[in-house]
């Protein structure tokens, strides 16, 4: 081997160790910002219950529609079968959806409600038959019949709808939104068009 060659073979290994370091230090610096895009990156949830017929979306602060009206399906269904048996129950599930706003009031109306049925001697169930979605306003009506039942009387139905606003944060659905109407003229009657008053 000449000394020509030693030089030519030198260099060229030098020079390509410069190339693979420049080549390694550019690599770690893509690994580092894909791992700080990681670690900041707002993760989405993607659930397929068995409720919901469909994949539905959750992210931290923001879900599908799908995702909103079953939550607000499980809370009318809860609101609309209020007994003086389950009522503890109720409060305990529905109190850590409610908004801070709704918490106090919603327990309010569900106690007038309890000693209403009490006194009445009367058992109440909500049949949902339709659930809308209105994004305007980001939230959902259930519409439905509401069958009042009292010892010695017969049955009485009535319509009755919930709207019902759900938002999420991280990732928990809270619901600050809460009304109840027999019918949108009465809600309309009532001047309450965006108040956040519960009437369950």
């Amino acid at each position: 081997m000449t000394l020509t060659r030693f030089r030519q073979t030198w260099q060229s290994l030098v020079a390509e160790n410069r190339f693979h370091r420049g080549l390694l230090l550019g690599l770690l610096v893509t690994n580092l910002l894909t791992l700080m895009a990681l670690l900041q990156a707002e993760r989405t949830v993607v659930l397929v219950p068995p409720i919901l017929e469909q994949q539905v979306n959750v992210a931290r602060e923001a879900a599908s529609q799908e995702v909103k009206e079953a939550w607000g399906l499980f809370v009318t269904e809860l609101l609309g079968n209020v007994t003086p048996t389950n009522a503890p129950f109720l409060h305990q599930t529905l109190e850590p959806l409610l908004s801070p706003g709704l918490r106090r009031e919603v327990a309010q109306v569900l106690e007038a409600q309890v000693a209403e049925l009490r006194r009445d001697r009367v058992s109440v169930r909500f049949s949902p038959e339709t659930i809308q979605f209105d994004p305007a306003t980001d939230r959902v009506r259930v519409s439905g019949k509401q069958v009042v039942t009292g010892p010695g009387a017969d049955p009485v139905t009535r319509p009755r709808s919930y709207e019902i606003g759900v938002m999420f944060r991280n990732y928990r659905p809270v619901i600050t939104y809460l009304d109840a109407y027999a019918d949108p003229r009465e809600r309309q009657g009532r001047g309450r068009e965006d108040s956040g008053e519960p009437r369950p």
